[in-house]
């Protein structure tokens, strides 16, 4: 992202801020999750894209060789084995630049969050 700019308010403005080519891959990011979770709330939260639907869904956020997605631990705990080509830590998944974005699983994980925090309110 570029550092003469302000802090972005939107997804729009946090994926404006990058190179076109970089952008074309953000914004279909962005439109996977929201294909996923439509009516989910988008916010910049940590600086980076969030999606919310009863609570937070994911983050992503453009990194030098990857693209980090922020499923919550649990997220990437129930998709271990899915998740098995990438690296991955507590509540993160790196998704590398050089490979295809596996947006089917993006989806699958999107939707797995929905189900989690519906289950989540239901019980409160």
């Amino acid at each position: 992202m570029k550092s003469t700019q302000s802090a972005p308010k939107t997804i729009e403005e946090y994926i404006a801020a990058f190179p076109h080519e970089q952008q074309a891959l953000l914004n279909a990011v962005a439109q996977s999750i929201r294909a996923a979770a439509p009516g989910a709330q988008e916010r910049i939260s940590y600086g980076m894209p969030a999606f919310f639907l009863d609570s937070i869904l994911v983050y992503f956020a453009l990194q030098t060789r990857y693209v980090g997605f922020y499923p919550t631990p649990e997220a990437v705990l129930f998709f271990a084995e899915e998740l098995q080509g990438y690296k991955t830590s507590k509540g993160a998944v790196q998704f590398p630049l050089d490979q295809a974005m596996p947006f089917e699983l993006i989806q699958k994980i999107v939707r797995h969050r929905i189900e989690m925090n519906r289950a989540a309110n239901a019980a409160d």
